[in-house]
């Protein structure tokens, strides 16, 4: 009997659980439903928009720098492994590009953004929350949402596709440089394998992904911080809670788009 109770004790809490999710997930589409005209209403706040990617793109390019750079020199170790096994390590060069661009380049730039800027846009907006200055600026009559909330997600969604260019860029170089000068792969044939087989389609798609995951991490930061509270404690739990669901995001969204990108054959 005693077992019995406990498993629908279990069960119950899962469904709790489930419910307590659908309305937090009603909530942020709701809130996103009204954000919407606001993308397409003046005042633009262009200046706005070019100083949050400053503090997003520009301030994430050291980390871009140094994930995109290693990533590349891990992936040819790997690989070169992997394909000496078959006496095909002169045929790595398309395998590992690939992979940069359409997976690696925007899942791990997306991850260091969300890391090192979205965390930081949610503790700055729950501040402001916890602090009432959110509350000041729309008793001003100011439209707190369009001067918070859209300069920070257009932001992230223009700089997120730039900062995967620069780790696509850095990791084909650091790869190319371990491949050919440190593990002795053949120039030519690890560049021709590149030549024929790699399309600018690979390069795109990583590039989409890029400006749909900058959207949502974005969006999710700036809705989290946003709508913080309880004090101090509340801004911290609000700045996990960015980061865990920003990369959460990330993850599950390169399943659906990599699934949909191979339906329709790009």
């Amino acid at each position: 009997m005693v077992y019995i109770e406990s498993f629908f004790a279990f069960i119950g809490k899962i469904c709790l659980w489930i419910l307590d999710f659908i309305h937090k997930l009603g909530e942020f589409v709701y809130f996103q439903m009204q954000l919407l005209p606001l993308y397409f209403k003046k005042p633009y706040r262009v200046k706005e928009i070019f100083t949050q990617m400053q503090i997003v793109g520009i301030g994430s390019i050291g980390v871009i720098f140094l994930t995109g750079t290693f990533t590349g020199m891990v992936e040819a170790v790997q690989l070169f492994q992997g394909f000496h096994e078959f006496g095909a390590e002169n045929l790595m060069g398309y395998p590992i590009y690939i992979s940069i661009f359409r997976e690696l380049g925007p899942v791990f730039a997306g991850l260091m953004l969300t890391s090192r800027a979205i965390s930081a846009m949610a503790a700055e907006l729950g501040t402001m929350r916890v602090t009432e200055q959110i509350d000041a600026l729309d008793t001003l009559a100011v439209d707190s949402k369009k001067y918070l909330i859209f300069p920070r997600v257009v932001a992230t969604t223009i700089s997120l596709p730039i900062l995967i260019v620069i780790f696509d860029f850095l990791g084909a170089v650091s790869a190319y440089l371990i491949s050919v000068h440190a593990l002795g792969v053949n120039k030519t044939e690890f560049l021709n394998t590149i030549n024929m087989y790699l399309d600018l389609s690979d390069i795109f798609t990583g590039v989409l992904k890029g400006l749909i995951f900058g959207f949502l991490v974005g969006s999710i930061g700036t809705y989290i911080g946003y709508t913080a509270g309880g004090g101090a404690r509340g801004v911290g739990e609000a700045t996990t809670n960015a980061v865990v669901l920003g990369s959460v995001t990330v993850f599950i969204m390169d399943y659906f788009l990599s699934s949909i990108f191979l339906v329709l054959g790009w």
